[in-house]
């Protein structure tokens, strides 16, 4: 069964690694999309709470945004299921780690999963979260 790892990190950190030893995946930068770290109410919560996935409901470079995202990796999720992969990472990275890069791995994985008969692992790096749908 394919196992589609979503990790969200800080560029700061440096790129997350690849345990698998397939060499990497897909990485998406969101750090040209409105950052709800820069206002002071959302400095100790991130991208999982709810209140910072309404900060980017009116944007609407927000939803063009996670739209492209799926667009770009269903094709491979499609053709890695057919061939038998067994592992696809898709990473994104923001400033901190905390609010974008956590809000789109977060609603990619829900797609992912909804749409698609895979594992599938998310990793906040930065926030220390790790769970499998």
């Amino acid at each position: 069964m394919l196992t589609i790892e979503i990790t969200s990190f800080s560029f700061k950190k440096g790129y997350p690694e690849d345990k698998s030893g397939n060499g990497g995946g897909f990485v998406f930068d969101c750090r040209a999309l409105p950052n709800p770290g820069r206002y002071e109410e959302y400095k100790q919560v991130n991208g999982t709470q709810q209140v910072v996935q309404d900060f980017f409901k009116p944007y609407k470079e927000c939803d063009v945004f996670l739209s492209n995202i799926i667009n770009i990796t269903s094709p491979s999720i499609e053709k890695y299921i057919e061939r038998d992969f067994t592992h696809l990472m898709i990473n994104f990275g923001c400033t901190g780690g905390q609010h974008r890069s956590v809000y789109f791995a977060e609603k990619t994985a829900e797609y992912i999963k909804e749409h698609y008969p895979v594992k599938v692992v998310v990793n906040h790096r930065e926030q220390n979260i790790y769970k499998e749908l």
